[in-house]
């Protein structure tokens, strides 16, 4: 399999078989086979058998680069306008010193669970990280062994279906709607071994979606069923996702961890995550961390604590709230007025079902838009195109329906209707 002969999904034989051409006993083939999945180079897919696993790849599918002069609605990025001014913290650390006995400010972990509990996040246990990324990838690592199987939102975050791949892991995808995953499929996703549900309890990225207390509480039932599996909740926008919080981690989950960046409403450049977790999850993050990078910078936590605490920060986030969700609800409303249906109950991204992602994106080029082709989120589900409202003012999305739905029509003339 090194070195190639054997092509990726390529079936092995029965274990008995194997063990019957090579003689040896069928014990000795299982207990080889195991290795192989152990270390990602095989998986077993049920009836299917075992076959040769897809190498994993080490790079995000980076998105094309945006075309000069064209309007970039593809990025996700938030509004700069709507940013603080980062100053770094005039205490600076003092000398050179190791901080692995206290790895967390205190003043900061407090902040964090004046942040997260009203929400109904439990928060006797919370740790830091570099990033959302950085924590779901070093849990994954630790809590799962290549070959083994994530529950992924589909549509989904690019960078997180990368991600698992990058791990050597397997996506099992589960349908979203505009309240989040579907219970059922779910279910039956949790039914193939997931070890593992990564999922956003609102702004659900590209798909907009948001929890509903019904929902939310259709698949909490669904996930107490599994009590071993890991349920990792990525609030990655939060505090200007424009919706209520309705957190799996109330339900009196066996593993669980709920973690909150600051990227979208602070800065892109405060690579810092919050967690808030069981006692089991905290030990095995924090264990890891150790070994790696240690702690997370407090020069870095001193720099969000600021900004967490200040007054005319706080202002400046929950304007960028309220202007996000306008500029979201203002492109929804001209959108449906053309009869083009949308997805984006919450966040700042819009999904657009479409028929053909490629003619969109093009036809949208030529009236000087940049929107995200669909492909790069996407499992199962059907195409779409992902448009970002961060910094399209109302006045803008006059403009930007009309041309989608001039887009639509000339693709669908082209196209056959």
């Amino acid at each position: 399999m090194s070195d190639g002969a054997l092509e990726p999904g390529t079936a092995l034989p029965p274990v008995r078989g194997l063990a019957d051409q090579l003689g040896v006993s069928p014990g000795t083939v299982a207990t080889a086979y195991k290795e192989l999945r152990r270390r990602g180079i095989v998986v077993t897919r049920g009836r299917g058998g075992t076959v040769v696993a897809a190498a994993p790849s080490v790079a995000a599918r980076r998105p094309p680069k945006v075309p000069a002069g064209l309007r970039d609605l593809a990025g996700g990025h938030p509004d700069p306008e709507l940013l603080p001014h980062l100053v770094p913290p005039s205490r600076l650390s003092p000398g050179a010193r190791s901080h692995r006995s206290t790895p967390r400010l205190a003043r900061l972990e407090d902040a964090v669970r004046d942040w997260l509990g009203p929400d109904g996040v439990p928060t006797d246990h919370v740790t830091f990280a570099h990033g959302a990324l950085d924590l779901i990838g070093r849990l994954l690592s630790v809590e799962l062994r290549p070959g083994d199987a994530v529950a992924m939102e589909d549509p989904g975050y690019h960078h997180l279906l990368d991600l698992v791949t990058a791990l050597g892991l397997r996506t099992v995808p589960v349908a979203v709607d505009d309240e989040g995953m579907l219970p059922e499929a779910l279910r039956s996703a949790l039914r193939t071994g997931v070890r593992a549900v990564v999922c956003s309890p609102r702004a659900q990225n590209p798909y907009g979606g948001c929890f509903s207390t019904e929902r939310r509480d259709a698949l909490v039932e669904v996930l107490q069923e599994e009590p071993d599996v890991l349920v990792v909740e990525n609030d990655h926008a939060s505090a200007v996702a424009d919706a209520p919080l309705r957190t799996l981690t109330m339900g009196d989950l066996g593993r669980w961890v709920h973690v909150r960046t600051v990227s979208k409403f602070l800065g892109t450049d405060l690579r810092w995550a919050a967690a808030a977790c069981d006692p089991t999850t905290l030990a095995r993050h924090d264990g890891r961390l150790l070994l790696t990078s240690g702690w997370v910078s407090h020069l870095l936590q001193e720099t969000v604590y600021g900004l967490m605490t200040d007054d005319g920060t706080r202002a400046l986030v929950a304007r960028a709230q309220e202007t996000y969700g306008l500029r979201r609800v203002a492109l929804v409303r001209e959108l449906a007025g053309r009869g083009i249906e949308t997805h984006g109950v919450s966040g700042m991204n819009l999904w657009v079902p479409v028929r053909d992602e490629s003619a969109v994106v093009n036809g949208l080029r030529s009236y000087g838009w940049w929107v995200a082709a669909g492909a790069r989120f996407r499992l199962a589900s059907g195409p779409g195109v992902r448009i970002s409202v961060a910094d399209l003012e109302p006045a803008d999305a006059v403009r930007l329906a009309s041309d989608f739905a001039a887009v639509l029509g000339e693709s669908e003339a082209t196209y056959g209707g």
